[in-house]
């Protein structure tokens, strides 16, 4: 017993050690980014294009935090990009057509995240479908009712400065309000990750789910509840969107989802489930965001930027692979 004991203190601390390599390694890589740009382009290190980064920033990394809850089980979430865009909406109705307070349209697509994320649960929980599936048809779903509730047009928020100012507005002069959203955000979820229960029954699943449930965890509840946490992190993204763009636009959303993955794997949260950090999800964004920026800055074409892209998501995924040989 004693030597069990022992063999499980080691392969935490074997873990603990090769998450803080591989974050050092996600922030040498941010860095010769940010170095490598800075050379290449005397307009990447101005003030206000570094503010774009990381405006841009905000909506994939808070769609990331959630995804890295959801990861972390070894599940998937195909659906953040279009259920973003459906929160988009339904805030765009309570507030422009249905004449609600704000602060109600905000909390509104806040929940239509949550109900998205506690469907997608149930599905995978209960129906015992897979995640790539339940999360696949949720996509499907929200995409067509973002269609169909906004009757396929913009929904704009002319008339409502105030919620502009959501993400657009400006506690410190010349940083949006959207990027202290985004590390709110990241703040948030470290603290549910690594300070409470569920942040332990959330790498218990991904580590073992059948050991977990064979201790007397209602897997199948802590399951629902960790895809509503990420479901509201999405609906947080949807308002920050909305709030940037001053519309909800229902055709949006699509595509969000890969690189919302790819900053969650590249910060070092393995898909195999079991490991990853927010801290490195929030590496990972801005890792994502300073390549799409500096190739932009280059001028290099959009459809060679999609393969870089491609490319850096495909090493990221490799690396994890190679990652999970080595642990074993």
């Amino acid at each position: 017993m004693e030597s069990q004991v022992v063999l499980n203190e080691k392969k935490k601390v074997q873990l603990k050690s090769s998450q803080a390599i591989q974050q050092f390694l996600a922030f040498a890589s941010l860095i010769v980014l940010v170095l490598f740009f800075s050379l290449a382009s005397p307009n990447f290190f101005k003030f206000d294009n570094i503010v774009g980064i990381l405006l841009s920033t905000s909506v994939i990394g808070i769609l990331a935090l959630g995804a890295t809850f959801i990861i972390i089980t070894s599940g998937i979430d195909l659906s953040v990009g279009t259920v973003m865009t459906l929160c988009s909406v339904m805030a765009g109705i309570f507030i422009s057509s249905m004449g609600l307070p704000i602060i109600v349209g905000v909390l509104g697509g806040i929940l239509t995240g949550a109900t998205a994320g506690m469907l997608a649960g149930l599905a995978i929980a209960k129906m015992r479908i897979p995640p790539f599936i339940a999360t696949l048809a949720m996509m499907m779903i929200a995409k067509g009712l973002a269609l169909v509730i906004s009757g396929a047009a913009p929904i704009y928020f002319t008339s409502y400065p105030a919620f502009t100012k959501i993400a657009m507005g400006q506690m410190i002069p010349g940083i949006p309000n959207a990027i202290f959203i985004f590390f709110l955000m990241a703040i948030i979820g470290g603290i549910l990750l690594n300070k409470t229960i569920i942040g332990r029954y959330t790498f218990a699943i991904g580590s073992n789910e059948e050991a977990t449930r064979l201790s007397g965890v209602n897997v199948n509840k802590w399951k629902m509840i960790i895809y509503i946490i990420a479901g509201i992190f999405t609906g947080v993204a949807g308002i920050v969107m909305a709030s940037r763009l001053n519309s909800a636009q229902p055709a949006l959303g699509q595509g969000y989802e890969l690189e919302a993955i790819a900053a969650v794997v590249i910060g070092g949260t393995s898909l195999s489930g079991g490991k990853g950090t927010i801290l490195g999800t929030v590496i990972g964004a801005l890792i994502m965001s300073v390549l799409t920026n500096g190739l932009r800055i280059l001028s290099v074409p959009q459809e060679w930027q999609t393969v870089v892209v491609g490319a850096v998501i495909l090493f990221a995924v490799y690396a994890d692979v190679l990652r999970n040989k080595k642990s074993k």
